[in-house]
Formats: C-alpha cells, structure tokens, sequence
C-alpha cells in the first residue's frame, strides 16, 4: 500500500508540474447546410480516438436518438444510410460514459460520425480515451469514425430544429486543420520505448511496424522532414532522494518516466525507459548526421521485436546488437548518451523538454502517443491511413508525393465529369489535376508544351514544339494524299488556315476555289482546275509553259532557243578565258627561263651590255 501512495504522490508532481504549460484544443470546421435559421459556420473540436478525415470533409444528416440520448448504450436502432441517401451523423448527449464508449455504440450502429453536445457553457475541450486501467478496453483502437465536440449551444438549437420536423444537413470539414504552406511537411512523432502499457504501447508499436515503409519513402525523397521526441519530467528538488526518483530517474532527478509496470518491486525501472528513450534519441541524431535519418524506423521495428520487456531483452547488450546490426557505430550512441549518474544535464534530453513546451499555435506535448504535424497537433488514432492523411494534408495543392493520391487515401475528383475543368476533345489532355484536398483546374504543361488559359473553359498551347503536342490544338486533315495543318510551330500561340484554306483555325479550314474566285490562273491561255489546297493551271497550247509566280504561258521552243544560246555564250566564253589563260602562261614561263639562261651565262662570258669585272684574290694556302 506504501509503495503505491508513493507512485500516486510521485505521478501528481510530474502531471502536476508538466501540465501547468498551455494546452491547445485542436478544431475542425462544421457548416451547417440547413435549415436556414442554422446555416452558418461553427467550430468543433477533434476526439482523441477514432479517424479525422484530415484534409478532406464530410456531409451528412443529423440525427438525435428518442431514447439512450447519451450513448452509453447499445442502440436497438440501424443508423446505417440507405443507398443514395446521405450518411447519418450520430447526436449524443456528454456526460455519464466515456467519450470513446459513445463513439463504439454509434459505430456499431452504423453512424458514420459522432457529435457530442456539451452539458456545460465552457471553451470547447478534447476528447481523449480513458486512462489506467479503464484505457486496456479492447475496443479504443477499433474506432474507425470521426468524434467531434460542439457546444451546448449548438447542440440545442440542432435537436430544437429536428423536433420541429426540419432536416439538420451538416458539412464536417478538416481541410484546413493542418497548415499547408509548402511542398515539405515537417512532423515529429511523440513516443515512447516503454512496451508494457498495455494496448497503448501494442498499438503504437503496431503502428511504427505498418508505418515504416510510407515513413521511409517520403523521408528519402525529401517530401518530409521527421523527427522522434521523447516526453520526459524532472522530480521535484524536495523528492530526489526518495526510492521512486532514483528508480524511476537519470541526472539526478532531472530526466524521469513513470515505472513500466507501476510496481517499483519488479520488472523495469522508469530510469531503464528513459535510458532507451535517450539512446533512440542519440541513433537519430547520429544517423541524421549521416544524411540518414530514416534509420531510426528500422532501429524502433528491430528493438521491439528483438528486445522486448517481457522476455527480458530490454537491455543495453541487446541495443547495441541492434545498432551493429544498422551499420551504427555505438561508441558514437555511447558518447551521445554520456553519464546518466553524473549530475549534471543532458543536452539531448534537456532539447527534448524544451521541445515539450508549446510555441506558437502548438500548445504543449502532454498526451502519448501523438504526432505534430506542421507545428499542428494530430488527433486521432495511430493509424497507418490516418496518420498518412494528416502528413498528406499538410502539403501544398499539387505539390504532394503519389503515396498521397493512391486510391485508398483519397478519392480523385478528376475521373468524374473531368472534375468540370477543361479537356481537349481530341486527347487525353485535362486542365483536372487531382490534390489530396480535391481537384484544381489548372492548364497544364504536356511534354515540355505550356498551355495558357482559365483551366475552366479554355486552355491553349504556347511555344515551341506545341504542334508536336495533339498539333497545338489546330485543325488538321489528311486528303488526296496531302496533309494540311492551322498549327505554326513556333513560339507563337493560336491556329491559323494554310494558304488556299480559310476559317477559324481550331475547329474547320475550308478549302478556297482559287479558280471559281479568280484568285489565280487568269491568263488568256490558261486553263484553271481547283484541288484540294491549292490550283492546278495549265497552258491551251501543246507549246506553251505555264509560269506561276507569272501567272502567264511562254513558248517551249523560244525558251528551248533562248537556253541553248545562252549555253552556247557561256561555253564560248569559257574558252575563251581557257585560252588567254594558257597564252599568259606560256609567256610567264618562257620569260622565266631567259632569265635563268642569261644569269649563268654570265658567269662565263661577258655579255654585251655587261662591264668587265676585277679579278679577286685567291686564298692565301699558307704565310
């Protein structure tokens, strides 16, 4: 009994000294659709249990039970729609049961969503699922449909409505419950290494193992940036020396976590848990240090299978055959760690508890398992589908990775009525692209072509290589073996008729009778036929030649005369240059080697108009 009032007193100061921070209650928006004298916009907020559509919305119909109106019962009644007919959203009464019962009951009476009425005038609050002993009901982690709080007020004025015979339409929105400001999410996944808590620790060790593989692909391809947290207390100065914070604490008191199996007398110490806390915080920031973060997944998944507290393996030797496993050097988790005797801080877990402590619009970590997602608590169930729509809605529109659009997280808008954006009739092409929130109509851009327009009724390609690209949206036909086309592929947009065509471009080009019209082949001998595109013109006589860029006929035998002239002056002429170029070379040569000959030649004799010239002295032989 002593050792129990000691865990009792120590788990009030740690709640006591955590909890005093600031506590933010995550919402969600509810339109009311009608009747009128409701319709308007009101605030809700999200249970801690069962499945937030986050990113998305839902509609449906409110119905108020006539008996068991708090829902801690069983309901005799079907809530389930009928095909074609709007889901049904359960209204219950707070007070008596569990949040989370009243969520089983109307669930399994086939409502596909919860509200609760408040009893009270108070701010909204979060639903959470029980604690202790009362949170190991095997139902908390089979709850599958959205929970939502509203206000005594609200709550009022819908059963006034539904008693008057007025349908009450409700549209539950999540879009906006996680902020979306860019094409990364951030989110930190608050845990714990603790194994034996029952159905809390089985689901979120359930929940690493199913996660794991999404978890990887987004962070290995930079569409998120994750990172684990670890809740920790510091024991009151006045308690240091006591049995349960040395147990249950490192540092001298200033890093601590409730026993495992809130028994000091057996089993794991709270210190042990943190101890593991710590060194999974060390593996990641080692293994992120290495541009590898994604290594802690594979770190947790081993651990909890390998080295679990009931076959005592929770130890420091099964760790680190763990961390060897990885490729992980331990001397470097080993020095992230330091001494947990010394008293002194520890500078990871000291960040971890600042870290707890809420900034900005997030309020303060007290509940575990959680995430944050973009700096927004989620709020749910550790569900792999869950989770993954609240990392989802935290991408811009069209920026999100494929994994966010596959057919079992959302429902792609575009392949109905094309999502009533733009399509080109001739093609494939749509103005229709799918996010995780819903579609957007926006003109799109098709191998490298870009389109321009309102993604509604209108988009057209633009620049080069568009007539490559379903021909640029021109018209285009193909008869009597020749193929036109109103595309010019240049960096010029529109459509434009070829020559011997007219009409818009797009849709029709009609063929011009250039001979009807007297457009051409209008010469006195010319004879005009129309083709298809163009003219076929033609002399009457068997002699003549029609010139077209003359619009006119010449005689054959007068050009045939006047070509083998001109012929006959250009061979002359080449002859003639051959000629007085072979005369010039000759004469270059010859006055060449006169030279040559008169040059030696006077070497031996002098020559008539050549003076005689001294004789030189020969070389001396000798002195």
């Amino acid at each position: 009994m002593r050792e129990k009032l000691g865990i009792c007193v120590f788990i009030w100061f740690v709640l006591h000294e955590s909890c005093v921070g600031r506590f933010v209650v995550e919402k969600n928006s509810l339109k009311v659709t009608s009747p009128g004298s409701l319709r308007d916009v009101y605030e809700c907020a999200i249970g801690n249990f069962g499945v937030p559509q986050y990113g998305g919305t839902m509609v449906g119909t409110v119905i108020y039970p006539k008996s068991n109106q708090r829902g801690c019962k069983g309901f005799d009644d079907s809530f389930k729609s009928n095909p074609g007919g709007l889901p049904i959203f359960l209204l219950a009464d707070r007070g008596e049961c569990y949040f989370t019962l009243k969520a089983w009951n109307a669930q399994n009476a086939g409502a596909a969503a919860i509200l609760v009425a408040d009893d009270r005038v108070e701010p909204l609050i979060t639903m959470d699922t029980p604690e202790e002993e009362d949170a190991r009901a095997d139902y908390l982690q089979k709850i599958s449909i959205p929970a939502a709080l509203i206000s005594i007020s609200l709550g009022n004025n819908i059963k006034k409505a539904l008693s008057n015979g007025e349908m009450v339409n409700i549209n539950l929105d999540w879009r906006e419950s996680v902020p979306h400001p860019d094409d990364r999410v951030e989110y930190e996944f608050w845990t714990n290494s603790n194994d034996e808590c029952g159905p809390k620790c089985d689901s979120q060790i359930a929940f690493v193992k199913s996660f794991k593989g999404a978890a990887q692909i987004l962070e290995k391809k930079g569409y998120t940036q994750f990172t684990p947290r670890y809740i920790t207390w510091y024991c009151p100065e006045a308690f240091i020396l006591s049995k349960q914070c040395k147990s249950q604490c490192i540092n001298h008191g200033r890093y601590c976590a409730p026993d495992p199996e809130q028994d000091f007398t057996r089993g794991y110490d709270g210190k042990d848990v943190v101890l593991q806390n710590l060194r999974q915080a060390c593996l990641f920031k080692v293994a992120n240090e290495s541009g590898k973060p994604w290594v802690w997944w594979d770190y947790v998944t081993d651990f909890s299978i390998r080295c679990p507290m009931k076959e005592k393996m929770y130890t420091k030797e099964c760790a680190d055959r763990v961390i060897e496993s990885l490729g992980i050097d331990v001397k470097q988790i080993d020095k992230c760690i330091g001494d947990p005797d010394a008293d002194v801080d520890n500078q990871v877990l000291k960040s971890e508890q600042e870290a707890q402590i809420g900034r900005g619009s997030r309020g303060d970590v007290t509940i575990l398992p959680t995430l944050v997602v973009n700096n927004r608590q989620y709020r749910g169930k550790l569900d792999k589908s869950a989770v993954l729509k609240a990392i989802c809605s935290g991408f811009q529109e069209t920026t999100e990775p494929a994994i966010c659009l596959s057919a079992d997280i959302e429902t792609n808008e575009c392949l109905q009525n094309n999502g009533g954006c733009w399509q080109d009739k001739g093609s494939n092409i749509t103005a229709c692209r799918d996010t995780f929130r819903g579609r957007v109509c926006e003109c799109p851009i098709v191998q490298g072509v870009k389109f321009f327009g309102d993604g509604y009724t209108h988009c057209e390609a633009s620049g080069a290589l568009r007539c490559g690209l379903n021909n640029g949206g021109c018209w285009k036909k193909t008869q009597e073996g020749r193929t036109y086309s109103a595309c010019i592929d240049d960096h010029s947009k529109g459509c434009k008729c070829p020559p011997g065509f007219r009409g818009d471009g797009v849709n029709t080009c009609e063929d011009i009778d250039e001979c009807k019209e007297k457009l051409a082949c209008q010469c006195s001998q010319c004879k005009c036929k129309n083709t298809w595109g163009s003219y076929d013109c033609r002399c009457g006589g068997s002699n003549l030649l029609y010139m077209r860029e003359h619009d006119t006929c010449i005689s054959k035998d007068a050009n045939r005369e006047v070509g083998w002239g001109f012929i006959w002056v250009i061979i002359l002429g080449l002859a003639a240059a051959g000629l007085g170029g072979y005369a010039v070379y000759k004469y270059r040569i010859r006055s060449y080697m006169d030279s040559e000959i008169r040059a030696i030649m006077a070497q031996y004799m002098p020559l008539d108009n050549q003076a005689e010239l001294p004789n030189n002295p020969a070389p001396y032989a000798y002195a």
